[in-house]
């Protein structure tokens, strides 16, 4: 792959907002994986009922990516085309359009936490954890959507020093309640799953609020406003809402996958969730560079320079792979001392191992799929990336992963069909993205 020639500034440029991005990322991986660490030391139940709740409200991450896409779409241009009046009032309109549309979002999983671990298969310990877990986590459903808003919208115009900053204290503050809820200290009684899921609200509410004061003080490039705009609305919407389609289609697929897991034993599930949040510590620093080529598509079609954008996305992308190859040595060659972090349950670190070791082998086509389908739904170009994930989630990975299990009984095939779909994911991305296709879309 041959990348064109870029001066030292647009290098600095792209590593201003990259970097701090990335590490964003990285540390929204360690809140999550603090969680499992610490319950870790109760059970492989409770790392199975905590990773299934994840997986669970990984549907309201389905609605974060339409707000996170148009969002991006919308902010990015205004501010490449030097409109942030327009900017302003879009900022506003989500963020109602995102407070409405939490209230129907709370009850659903208030009230369906418990069917959704019935659904799973799982023993009755973990469906009574993971049932309390998810219950409590989703209080948190309105206050995490109006953060993301916000935090998407500084992305769009790249400042993504802010939201670091702000993710620095929550980590830390988030390690202190876990130790206080979970365990009991300083007064408190010991809550375990039940206190993790308290920190977790916590956090993210506090969190929502120091960027409503950021935003009331005039403190972020938009003018504090509480107006509603059905047209930008609509237009966000356009790009946002086959990103949608896209995110739940992958969250029932990967459902599926784990439900395939799950049949195996409570082990094998642990192990694969813990091997999940510790892949997230090399892909969560691939989504910060895939925020940055969100917003540098975006910013360079709206100052109307679309070979700007594509030279940009190129060198994003140029980073991302360099950072991912670099981490999957540790998945491959040093797994089993990487999970003892986690638990001490012998067999949970063989099969964590496993998953990390197989998906080590994908981390470079990974990055591609991170960045250039960031890359293209910045451009407004959310359906095709819609039509290439829904295809080879299914055709390549979960159709096949049923097949390998019935046949084989073994779950390396499983996690050998995972892998193969991001392979045939990423070559599709490619091609797509050098095609330039995205070049001639309106948002």
């Amino acid at each position: 792959m041959k990348f064109p020639a870029i001066d030292s500034a647009k290098h600095k440029k792209i590593l201003k907002i990259s970097l701090p991005a990335a590490f964003n990322s990285l540390l929204d991986m360690l809140q999550v994986i603090t969680d499992l660490i610490m319950v870790g030391t109760i059970s492989a139940i409770a790392v199975a009922s905590v990773g299934l709740g994840l997986q669970a409200l990984m549907s309201i991450f389905a609605i974060l990516t339409l707000l996170q896409v148009g969002t991006n779409a919308l902010i990015s241009r205004f501010y490449g085309a030097k409109r942030m009046n327009q900017g302003s009032l879009a900022l506003a309109t989500l963020l109602r359009f995102a407070l409405y549309f939490s209230v129907f979002m709370v009850p659903i999983w208030y009230f369906g936490a418990n069917a959704f671990y019935g659904w799973m298969g799982v023993s009755s310990e973990v469906v009574l954890l993971g049932t309390s877990y998810v219950s409590i986590l989703s209080i948190m459903i309105p206050f995490i959507m109006l953060k993301y808003v916000f935090v998407t919208a500084l992305n769009a115009t790249g400042d993504t020093t802010t939201p670091m900053y702000v993710k620095i204290v929550s980590i830390v503050l988030n390690v202190f309640l876990n130790y206080v809820l979970i365990f009991g200290h300083f007064g408190f009684e010991a809550m375990g799953v039940a206190g993790a899921a308290w920190a977790t609200v916590t956090v993210n509410i506090l969190e929502l609020l120091v960027y409503v004061w950021l935003y009331a003080k005039g403190k972020t490039p938009f003018k504090p406003l509480w107006y509603f705009s059905k047209n930008l609305l609509d237009r966000a919407l356009k790009v946002g809402l086959p990103a949608t389609y896209e995110r739940v289609l992958t969250v029932s697929s990967f459902m599926l996958f784990t439900a395939i897991i799950a049949d195996y034993s409570t082990e094998t599930l642990a192990g694969y969730q813990i091997g999940l949040r510790i892949e997230g510590l090399a892909f969560m620093p691939g989504i910060g560079f895939t925020i940055t080529a969100m917003a540098l598509m975006g910013q360079g079609l709206g100052a109307k320079k679309p070979e700007q954008s594509y030279e940009d996305v190129l060198l994003v992308l140029k980073y991302a792979v360099g950072l991912m190859f670099f981490l999957s040595f540790f998945m491959i060659f040093t797994p089993e001392w990487i999970v003892s972090f986690f638990t001490n349950d012998t067999k949970t670190i063989e099969e964590a191992s496993l998953y990390l070791q197989i998906v080590g082998l994908s981390q470079i086509p990974l990055a591609f799929n991170f960045v250039l389908s960031g890359a293209l739904r910045g451009a407004g170009d959310s359906k095709r990336t819609l039509r290439i994930n829904f295809t080879s989630l299914w055709l390549v990975r979960i159709i096949p992963a049923f097949v390998l299990s019935w046949y084989f009984g073994d779950i390396m095939w499983v996690y050998i069909a995972m892998i193969t779909d991001t392979f045939v994911k990423a070559f599709f991305l490619w091609r797509a993205f050098v095609k330039g296709e995205w070049k001639k879309i309106k948002v």
